[in-house]
């Protein structure tokens, strides 16, 4: 689905002129009469929010500037045009300080107006996701930072606010690629150590003789190689948050030194001659089941027990497929931005597709497809072939048989197979056929039915595009999709210079 832009006008004929180009330009429009209807329908919580704004700044009533003062608290990352038929200095800078991000003058050029509008999406996308990364790094994400509609992520939500408000332990379930990781930085994120150390520890990517010392810390000469004294990543995350993830792959003789620390809120570094207090916030995450493990015995009931005692079950994609087409327009306009592309959404079909696809790689996976499929798309709309993993439709190849001056491809059939004998003989392609006077044909096998070179093919696809465009390299290179200097080195090679008459 294209992204949605709002034309607020109160001009009748303008609106529809306007809901003209923009549909034209591949985006979604919705309509306002006036000032008051815009504000509305921009704050409005709809699944399809507005992306971008169009607003007059010339309306009764309340008028634009009036409508981005309004604006700009309740959806200060929204981007918004101006349109005016006043282009004085002063209107420019009252609509600027007032948070207009671009101005045009009426008449409107459709051009001018296209680049516009790409340009602020793109922008807004880059800052949206800016502004997302600042906040992991600083500490504050939010679950309102989250993409999150689903009722199951509701309960999530809904539980992670909860846990925020004090210094329980956390644990928090999920198939690997949901997102633990994120949940865990937004209940940071809402909790009172907001803005201090999120420390990550994946449990399971630690070799066995370092996890001691990476955890709890090491004094120098500790051991051999022990050249300086290091901090663990308890005492890095004093005064904020560890995040302990695969916890059930942690070996059990860490975990006896792991339960402690949670008990007694203090760690033996190895080398140590006394204990280190740390104050740390621990949330704990696994793609296990932890009640098997400690039944079996790989994992210690104690230590579970202690880490259990706030469980949260993210739920996997495919059972929160409202998520999805929110998931899906966000990579598009994500990537499309980082790539530079001219991606705008996603074709009906495709996406129908791609919400019921099941995603046994979650979240993770989806992005990961959206991102392959945006930087090989050079279309306005992803399409089923720019998906085969998930689609299992690939790029059309066309066959090359036979390419004809009209840059359509034509092939001939092939001969019917002779009789099997003792030494079967191998099938020739059929003979080309005659060139003739509407549109010549260039063979792809000569008169024994074998391939010809590409040297030869080449050179009489381009001999015979100098002729048809008499000469005039600036129109054969663009027909023939290369560069002039391309072709220049080409024809000198192939001896064709004799065709050239003109540049």
């Amino acid at each position: 689905m294209s992204q949605q832009i709002l034309i607020a006008d109160d001009d009748p004929t303008q609106r529809r002129l306007l809901q003209g180009l923009v549909e034209g330009f591949g985006y979604r429009v919705a309509l306002a009469a006036s000032g008051a209807e815009a504000l509305e329908m921009a704050q409005a919580q709809d699944p399809s929010p507005i992306a971008l704004l169009l607003l007059d700044l010339a309306m009764p009533g309340q008028s634009g500037i009036d409508v981005l003062k309004a604006l700009r608290p309740a959806r200060p990352s929204l981007p918004v045009i101006v349109l005016t038929a006043q282009g004085g200095i002063d209107t420019v800078v009252s609509a600027m300080r007032a948070g207009a991000d671009d101005f045009i003058v009426k008449p409107v050029s459709p051009e001018r107006l296209q680049v516009s509008i790409a340009n602020a999406l793109k922008l807004n996308a880059l800052t949206g996701e800016l502004t997302r990364i600042n906040k992991r790094i600083q500490g504050t994400l939010t679950f309102a930072d989250l993409i999150a509609k689903s009722p199951g992520m509701h309960q999530v939500i809904r539980l992670g606010q909860r846990a925020a408000k004090s210094q329980i332990p956390i644990l928090i379930e999920g198939e690997s690629g949901v997102g633990k990781e994120l949940i865990a930085r937004a209940i940071q994120g809402e909790s009172e150590r907001a803005g201090q150390p999120f420390v990550t520890v994946n449990c399971g990517a630690i070799p066995e003789n370092l996890v001691e010392s990476i955890l709890f810390g090491h004094e120098r000469g500790a051991f051999t190689g022990a050249k300086d004294r290091h901090a663990g990543k308890f005492q890095e995350a004093d005064g904020g948050t560890l995040f302990l993830d695969e916890i059930g792959e942690l070996p059990l003789d860490m975990q006896v030194k792991l339960l402690r620390a949670l008990q007694e809120g203090e760690i033996d570094p190895v080398g140590a001659r006394r204990p280190v207090r740390v104050n740390v916030r621990i949330i704990s995450a696994t793609n296990k089941n932890l009640t098997q493990l400690a039944e079996k015995g790989h994992f210690r009931e104690d230590l579970y027990y202690r880490l259990n005692v706030f469980p949260i079950h993210v739920p996997p994609l495919r059972e929160r497929t409202e998520d999805i087409p929110s998931l899906i327009d966000h990579f598009v306009a994500r990537f499309a931005a980082e790539e530079g592309k001219k991606v705008q959404g996603v074709e009906p079909g495709t996406r129908a597709i791609l919400e019921q696809h099941p995603w046994p790689g979650n979240v993770r996976q989806l992005e990961n497809a959206v991102f392959r499929a945006v930087v090989l798309c050079d279309r306005p709309y992803l399409a089923l072939e720019d998906f085969p993993q998930i689609t299992g439709v690939a790029i059309p190849h066309p066959a090359p048989l036979a390419m004809a001056a009209n840059d359509m491809f034509e092939a001939s059939p092939p001969p019917p197979l002779p009789p099997l004998a003792f030494e079967p003989e191998r099938p020739r392609l059929a003979a080309p056929p005659e060139a003739t006077h509407d549109g010549e044909i260039i063979a792809a096998v000569d008169g024994q039915g074998h391939l010809r070179s590409l040297h030869e093919v080449e050179r009489e696809m381009i001999r015979l595009a100098l002729e048809h465009y008499r000469g005039h390299m600036s129109e054969v290179a663009r027909r023939l999709g290369i560069g002039r200097s391309t072709l220049y080195r080409k024809v000198r090679e192939l001896g064709l210079d004799k065709h050239i008459v003109a540049g």
